[in-house]
């Protein structure tokens, strides 16, 4: 699994139409699901993304993590994190996962996070969505369950 995870201080997600999630402070996590992935790596990145330390202590300084921060997750489904761009032009997806388990695993890496006490706000699985945010910092960290090796 891969996660780009961004510090925000407002994010949100809708379709054309309806919004489907809004957070305040915390992170929207775009979210891809590879075709070798499993339960280990939905808890991997659970773990990895709720204990980041890059909230701002009374001091200043990047030490707080999510659940002090008092922060959510806006979590949004993002088979495009898996594009092999090594040849040509046209990315390939044939390292995302099929769709049925993509699902599964998206909706176990929300269920740990609720599970652990976050909020959790979500968009709508393989839906043409619109995402906005205010990245704070900006902070942006790139978190693959690869490499937990």
């Amino acid at each position: 699994m891969r996660a780009v995870v961004q510090r925000v201080s407002e994010a949100s997600v809708r379709t054309n139409g309806p919004e489907l999630g809004r957070i305040g402070t915390g992170f929207l996590v775009l979210l891809g699901v590879a075709n070798h992935d499993t339960e280990l790596d939905a808890r991997f990145l659970a773990d990895r993304i709720i204990g980041l330390r890059v909230f701002a202590d009374s001091a200043g300084k990047m030490n707080l993590d999510l659940q002090k921060a008092n922060g959510a997750l806006l979590v949004v489904s993002q088979f495009t994190l898996l594009a092999d761009t090594s040849s040509g032009r046209r990315p390939s997806f044939t390292q995302a996962a099929e769709p049925e388990k993509a699902r599964e695993l998206y909706q176990q890496f929300i269920s740990i996070c609720r599970e652990a006490g976050v909020k959790v706000e979500q968009g709508e699985f393989s839906a043409s969505m619109q995402v906005s945010l205010i990245n704070e910092g900006p902070v942006t960290i790139i978190i693959d369950s690869r490499s937990k090796m």
